[in-house]
């Protein structure tokens, strides 16, 4: 009996796998060899890596156009009151607007409460409208700077904002026809022209 080989298979048997292994094509030829089967001490190269693209120079914001947003994307209130339609007579808008027309009575709401200024306030239209006034001043003071500790910006002056949401509200909206911010001459920013309804 011959001796084996070191796989179990004898001269004769390994002879004649040799002859097949030379007449037969591998299926996966590219498959690399399972670790077991590597000889050892062969080390393979590592695969080479493409070498790095370099970042080109730029500047910060060299992109950023004119036309780019702000942060502060909530129109202001005087913006918001000038998109409002006129209700009114035209003629007598563009002269309330330019200051031309005297008011016929004015509050004062510096320095009350929000609960305060805003029963004032209905008491005061309501009179005014009752007593046949069109125009009357309404005046709010423009609000104190104040300090802005987070990140959503805080508005000057709550009573400056609060006005036009009362004067909308259900309570005065049947006697109010227009609002419009003052002229400079009668306040500017800080008072509101109010435009009643004539008193049916």
């Amino acid at each position: 009996m011959s001796r084996r080989g070191p796989r179990g298979l004898s001269p004769e048997d390994q002879a004649l796998w040799n002859k097949v292994k030379e007449k037969t094509a591998p299926l996966h030829p590219t498959k690399p060899q399972p670790l077991a089967r590597r000889r050892p001490g062969l080390v393979e190269p590592a695969p080479a890596q493409p070498a790095p693209r370099p970042i080109p120079a730029f500047r910060l914001g060299e992109r950023r156009t004119d036309t780019a947003l702000e942060h502060n994307l909530a129109p202001t209130i005087s913006d918001r009151l000038a998109a409002h339609p006129v209700q009114m007579d035209k003629k007598s808008f563009g002269q309330m607007k330019r200051g031309k027309l005297a008011p016929e009575a004015r509050i004062d709401l510096h320095g009350m409460t929000l609960d305060r200024a805003h029963g004032a306030l209905n008491r005061f239209v309501l009179d005014a409208q009752a007593a046949g006034r069109r125009l009357v001043l309404v005046i709010t003071g423009k609000g104190k700077p104040a300090r802005d500790d987070g990140p959503i910006p805080t508005r000057r002056g709550v009573l400056k904002h609060q006005v036009p949401h009362w004067l909308a509200a259900p309570a005065l909206r049947h006697a109010v026809l227009q609002v419009s911010e003052a002229h400079l001459k009668h306040g500017g920013a800080g008072a509101y022209y109010v435009y009643l309804r004539r008193k049916r």
